[in-house]
C-alpha cells in the first residue's frame, strides 16, 4: 500500500516530499511490535519512492511517540515474553539502518512528546524541528529499563557523552528551549507554525540536486569514523562525479541564466 492502508501509521507524498505519520494518537503514538513493523514497512516506501527527495517524520494528534506501549511492555516483564520483546526493540534496527542510508534527508517534526522510543526514532533524523510545546527524554531507567532504539549512538554524537549520561541517568523529559541549547534539535518554532515551517524545510531539500544531497548526507556521517584525508579524497571522488552531472550543467546553466534550477538527480 502507497496511502492510507495501515492502521498505526499514514503515508502522503506530495511536491516531492513524502511524509510519514505515527497515527495512534489516543495513545500519544505509543509503538506496539505490530507498528514498529508498520512503520519500517511504510518507511521503506518513501525511501523507494522515485519522486520522494526528502521525508518528514512526524506524529498525529498532541505527541510525536511517547515510546514503548507500556501493556506490551508490561507484558514483555511479566510474562517473559522474550520474543514480544525482541520484535520491540529489534524492529527498531531495520528503521534506524534504513533511515541513515536512505538517500533522501530525514526530517522530524516533533509536535509534542516524544519519550524513550519516541525521543530515539526524533534523533535518527538527519535534521529536527521542534514545537515549542515538545518534552523530549530518555526515560527508560523511570521503568527500570535501558535505552534502546539506538539512543545510545545517537543522543551521544548529539550532546556529548557528559550530556547523553545526564540525560539516561536522570529519566527527565527536558522542554524543546534546552533541546535546542545543547544541540539535540536545529531549531524550535511555535507549534501553530511547526508543519508549516517543517514542509518549508523537506521543500526547499526536495528542491535541491539529489545527487550532491546524497552524496552529502553519507559524507557527514563518514566523516563521524574517518581522518580528514579519506574525507577530502571522498570529495575529490564525490566532487568529479558531480562535474560529469546534468544536474551541475543545469545548476550553472540557471546560474548565469538567473532562474531557478530544476534538479533531475541525473
Amino acid at each position: 500500500p502507497e496511502t492510507g492502508a495501515y492502521q498505526f501509521v499514514s503515508l502522503g507524498v506530495d511536491l516531492g516530499v513524502g511524509t510519514l505519520t505515527l497515527n495512534r494518537p489516543d495513545k500519544l503514538n505509543a509503538f506496539t511490535a505490530d507498528m514498529v513493523a508498520e512503520g519500517v514497512a511504510a518507511l521503506e516506501i518513501l525511501v523507494r519512492h522515485p519522486e520522494v527527495r526528502a521525508i518528514l517524520v512526524t506524529g498525529a494528534g498532541q505527541g510525536f511517540s511517547a515510546g514503548a506501549d507500556v501493556a506490551e511492555l508490561r507484558q514483555v516483564v511479566e510474562r517473559g515474553d522474550e520474543d514480544l520483546g525482541r520484535r520491540l526493540v529489534d524492529g527498531s534496527r531495520g528503521m534506524g539502518i534504513l533511515m541513515r542510508s536512505a538517500p533522501q534527508p530525514i526530517i522530524a517534526a516533533i509536535n509534542g512528546v516524544a519519550a524513550g522510543a519516541g525521543a530515539n526514532l526524533a534523533l535518527a533524523c538527519d535534521l529536527r524541528i521542534a514545537s515549542d510545546a515538545a518534552r523530549i527524554g530518555q526515560v527508560f531507567t523511570r521503568i527500570g529499563l535501558h535505552p534502546d532504539w539506538g539512543g545510545t549512538y545517537y543522543l551521544t554524537r548529539l550532546v556529548g557523552p557528559s550530556q547523553a549520561m545526564e540525560l539516561s541517568l536522570s529519566g527527565d523529559l527536558i522542554d524543546a528551549r534546552e533541546a535546542w541549547r545543547i544541540g539535540m534539535v536545529n531549531t524550535v518554532v511555535e507549534s501553530h507554525h511547526l508543519a508549516d515551517v517543517a514542509r518549508s524545510w523537506a521543500r526547499q531539500i526536495a528542491a535541491a540536486p539529489p545527487l550532491a544531497v546524497r552524496a552529502l548526507k553519507h559524507a557527514v556521517y563518514l566523516s563521524e569514523r574517518s581522518t580528514l584525508e579519506r574525507m577530502l579524497d571522498y570529495e575529490l571522488e564525490t566532487q568529479l562525479a558531480c562535474f560529469k552531472s546534468d544536474d551541475a550543467r543545469e545548476g550553472l546553466d540557471a546560474f548565469f541564466a538567473k532562474r531557478t534550477p530544476h534538479f533531475h538527480g541525473r
